[in-house]
């Protein structure tokens, strides 16, 4: 018993020396920009002014808190998340059980149908500001002058949803190949069984294809709500947060504060407080799934 009780603990300590070097790399990693974000939120550093220095306290954060920037921005966030993550899982669920019927073309329509999600977010935005919803040379205008109707500057007129619809074109496709691979596992039996009980096209969506993907819709919603929470490249390209603030998110408010304000301390707070409001979705959204899971 002793030789056993020796022998796992000289394998643990072994596994552990192992494991070591990569752990300590990556908490090092993690928590040297988080730690140096800190330190600078509750110090005085303005790039324009280094003689105005030292410990600020919660200055900053006072500061911020009471900006009326920081509550549009926050809201602006959630109106863009919302409706990018309505459009994206409803679209992506219908489409992928129209991709799961068998029609002529199927694979060629899958890989178009999917392939706007790896074009990257700077590209995706340049196409749809110069090619789509430019007022004279897009697309849409082309569109509108075949019915007689003016040209719509999408980017002055409608800001914030010309960029829900670029980012839903591009996250669309990603939510549709999660949730088309879901449909694979579907058993066509028990669909049959159902025909043949009866139930239509409408009763077999909702009572037997939507319960089967609960779970990866819960996926979808959770990679997405992480990386939306961050849009930036298609702010950056088509609007820079404008006209005023109505399309300046929590992400692109940062920014505006560190390299086009030089306010490090004030960008700092600022990071920290996205900081915070991330782990509050992630946690929410990891007893979602977890939950949904056990199911």
């Amino acid at each position: 018993m002793a030789t056993r009780a020796s022998g796992r603990t000289v394998g643990g300590l072994r596994s552990l020396s192992l494991q070591a070097p990569a752990v300590t790399l990556l908490l090092i990693w993690m928590l040297v920009p988080l730690g140096m974000t800190l330190w600078f939120s509750f110090q005085r550093y303005n790039l324009l002014m280094p003689g105005m220095g030292g410990f600020a306290g919660l200055e900053n954060y006072r500061y911020l808190l009471t900006d009326p920037a920081l509550w549009s921005s926050m809201g602006t966030t959630l109106i863009l998340v919302g409706s990018v993550l309505a459009i994206s899982v409803i679209g992506g669920t219908l489409l992928a059980v129209l991709y799961q019927q068998d029609f002529f073309g199927r694979g060629v329509a899958r890989v178009l149908a999917i392939s706007p999600f790896f074009i990257m977010p700077t590209v995706s935005a340049l196409v749809w500001k110069n090619m789509m919803m430019h007022p004279s040379n897009g697309v849409l205008a082309w569109f509108n002058g075949l019915f007689g109707l003016p040209a719509i500057d999408w980017f002055s007129s409608y800001p914030l949803l010309s960029i829900i619809i670029i980012v839903s074109w591009q996250w669309l496709p990603f939510a549709l190949l999660i949730l088309l691979t879901a449909m694979q596992s579907l058993d066509d039996d028990q669909v049959e069984a159902a025909r043949m009980d009866g139930a239509g096209p409408v009763a077999i969506f909702f009572f037997i294809t939507l319960p089967h993907l609960k779970r990866a819709i819960s996926v979808v919603i959770m990679i997405q709500m992480i990386f939306l929470l961050t849009i930036f490249a298609e702010i950056f390209v088509t609007t820079s947060g404008g006209p005023g603030l109505a399309t300046t998110n929590l992400a692109y408010l940062i920014y505006i504060r560190a390299l086009l304000e030089f306010d490090v301390g004030g960008a700092s707070a600022g990071g920290v407080i996205a900081i915070i409001l991330a782990n509050i979705v992630a946690i929410f959204l990891v007893r979602m799934v977890a939950k949904n899971l056990e199911d």
